[in-house]
């Protein structure tokens, strides 16, 4: 599935925009700062998602800056909204429209390779980028980060492996790094998977778990293993409102 939607990809941008007018007087929002500062253990990066292939449609009533909206008031730290349009059901426009509503950080999710997708990250006002260790060489992956922080852009580096993890970590050191539970053979999820990797990750690092979380027991497992950052989004989308969504999966 990953090689698939890294080959739509490679077709979509040959069909970007070869520039992008940057507002560099516009203010980022460091997605860093706001899991550090995160009242909530671990802080909460809410997702904004639509849709995934292995699940389908989610949220049959979607408007993105309404979600993030409920998101920002029940106390996430950061919002995470996925831009994939072929796979996710996702587009540029629902950052935007976010990026317009709420005050806290954006991550743009979605499967980036190439420059031009990190310009135009910035060019639609993303404050930081996903980048997987899985879709590039590590070098290429280091490239990619250090043109996205000549743009103001902040990057949350997801591995699937110890594996990947050390081969990210022999290049260079990133501030964020995150854990992706799903295990991309069978697309099952397991936050056992977090634990057995966030052990690898330097201390100074802050460590995100991503996918598969699902409740309270989860939330304290990880809290157990001092992650600093949960990335959530089937769970939320999924509750009668993502306010809800919020209050269940923290118990409060």
């Amino acid at each position: 599935m990953l090689q698939q939607i890294l080959e739509q990809k490679k077709e979509e941008i040959t069909k970007l925009e070869t520039c992008y007018s940057l507002k560099r007087d516009r203010k980022k929002t460091s997605l860093y700062k706001a899991i550090r500062a995160s009242e909530a253990s671990p802080a909460l990066i809410a997702e904004v998602k639509k849709a995934s292939p292995s699940k389908g449609t989610i949220k049959e009533h979607y408007v993105p800056a309404e979600i993030a909206a409920e998101y920002e008031q029940g106390g996430a730290a950061a919002i995470s909204v996925l831009t994939d349009q072929r796979f996710f059901q996702g587009h540029i426009a629902d950052l935007v429209a976010v990026k317009q509503m709420v005050s806290l950080p954006v991550l743009r999710k979605d499967f980036i390779i190439d420059k031009i997708q990190v310009l135009e990250s910035a060019h639609i006002g993303a404050d930081a980028i996903l980048l997987i260790a899985a879709a590039m060489t590590p070098q290429k992956l280091h490239e990619l980060y250090r043109f996205a922080h000549e743009h103001d852009l902040e990057c949350l580096v997801e591995v699937h492996s110890v594996e990947e993890l050390q081969a990210v970590l022999n290049e260079f050191t990133p501030e964020l790094i995150g854990i992706n539970n799903r295990d991309l053979r069978t697309f099952k999820t397991d936050v056992n998977h977090t634990a057995a990797i966030a052990s690898h990750i330097p201390e100074g690092i802050l460590t995100v778990s991503e996918s598969g979380i699902k409740d309270t027991e989860d939330l304290h497992f990880l809290r157990s293993h001092s992650i600093d950052a949960i990335l959530v989004g089937e769970t939320l989308m999924r509750a009668s409102s993502p306010a809800e969504g919020i209050r269940m999966l923290y118990g409060s």
